[in-house]
């Protein structure tokens, strides 16, 4: 295919990775039968909106009401399910109330109802109900030191599962005696149903597990109160048997973007949808197998893609970031390792539509990218050292900009090789 060509195939693979996980397709399959009493309906997540208004027109014959939870900014037009708004990442007051509400509209369910809980990316810190004696400020900075801290998505969850009066399978022990299914859309390595959103409507499967190590690596700012929490051992755990239904996962995503490739003449190589470790490290990594595959023609012969997803971290350290996330920092590292290596171009963009905190879904970059940045009197390390890969595309008209797409199944990563 033509160069030029190559930054709108990208495209169009981003768009049908996030297609596939389209509540408004992909939900109703997944519903049980329907109950003998009402369906009271709760869920947290960015996609928890699109959710409820899913089910709301699957079932317009069904007794239904109830409250989710989104990001500021992603809320839908729903008729019976109420939708609240609150912080993501960081926590905030309506979170908390949200939370509250979502525990007592669950406490309210008999046992012929059905609980329909509506599980996505960002559930947990927008359902945000802090164990005693935390307070939500407290719960707060537990929260900004993990994003800051490097640690992987799974220890995150061992953390706020521990501080949690509704995660960790509390939400699904307070629904009882209704019967209970959960309706998911990973955003998490591995589809662990434990992490997505801190498992509300799961066991802990890390309740007995000694987080000293974690207390240690979130350092001296970490509020008394968690830390006593996190080394206290764990009261008892709920035990029993979920009913837990993903609707939509990475992998749907990475092969719905394949079958795009392949139907332009493309090989796709699928290298996995749980990656992790540093963004920039990744990229680093990622370059060097493009690299193979134009030089050898291994692990796959040009033309090729190379996808993956996942979740990478950015470790910010002592340093004050710039504007970024971990999409636009692994690209920015991808694209210092290529060196302007011809015929390599690569889309990295968060699948909810925002990487980080920033109003870019990620970016795209070519063998040009640096030639013009440099041309344009900016040094793409500067901006790599300082955390600061938004600006730098932004100055460059390289950013993708989705706008929320209502749903969430993490990085979508896509590396061209002509």
């Amino acid at each position: 295919m033509r160069e030029e060509d190559a930054e709108e195939l990208l495209r169009k693979m981003l768009d049908a990775a996030i297609a596939a996980a389209d509540p408004a397709t992909v939900l109703a399959r997944h519903l049980p039968e329907k109950p003998a009493g009402r369906c009271i309906v709760v869920g947290a997540g960015k996609s928890a909106p699109a959710m409820a208004r899913a089910v709301e027109l699957a079932w317009p014959d069904v007794d239904l009401s109830g409250v989710v939870v989104t990001r500021y900014g992603h809320a839908v037009p729903t008729d019976r399910i109420t939708v609240r708004e609150a912080s993501h990442p960081v926590p905030d007051e309506a979170g908390h109330r949200a939370a509250a509400e979502i525990l007592q509209t669950v406490h309210r369910a008999g046992p012929d109802d059905l609980v329909l809980a509506l599980i996505s990316g960002g559930g947990s810190a927008l359902m945000t109900l802090p164990a005693p004696p935390l307070t939500l400020d407290d719960k707060m900075q537990v929260n900004r030191l993990l994003l800051a801290s490097g640690l992987t998505i799974e220890d995150m969850n061992r953390v706020r599962r521990r501080l949690s009066l509704i995660k960790g399978g509390r939400l699904a022990e307070a629904a009882a005696p209704a019967r209970l299914v959960t309706l998911a859309i990973s955003d998490v390595p591995g589809d662990d149903p434990a992490a997505i959103a801190s498992g509300p409507t799961v066991p802990d499967p890390s309740a007995g597990d000694d987080l000293s190590h974690l207390v240690k690596r979130l350092g001296p700012n970490l509020p008394q109160a968690a830390r006593e929490n996190l080394l206290r051992p764990p009261a008892a755990q709920p035990d029993f048997t979920p009913d837990y239904r993903m609707i939509a996962t990475p992998q749907m995503s990475l092969e719905a973007a394949a079958h795009v490739a392949r139907a332009a003449g493309i090989t796709s190589l699928l290298l996995g949808d749980a990656l992790e470790g540093e963004a920039s490290q990744l990229g680093v990594a990622m370059a060097g197998i493009a690299r193979a595959c134009a030089a050898h023609g291994t692990p796959a012969k040009a033309p090729a893609v190379l996808l993956s997803g996942g979740e990478t971290t950015v470790s910010i350290g002592d340093t004050r970031p710039g504007r970024g996330g971990r999409n636009t920092e692994f690209l920015l590292g991808l694209a210092l390792a290529l060196d302007g290596h011809p015929g390599i171009h690569a889309l990295a963009a968060d699948t909810d539509g925002i990487d980080g905190t920033e109003d870019a879904a990620g970016a795209v970059i070519g063998p040009a990218s640096l030639a013009a940045a440099r041309e344009a009197g900016l040094n793409p390390r500067d901006y790599l050292d300082g955390h600061d890969s938004y600006s730098l595309f932004d100055q460059l008209g390289a950013l993708i900009r989705t706008g929320p797409t209502l749903t969430n199944v993490n990085d979508f990563r896509a590396i061209l090789v002509l």
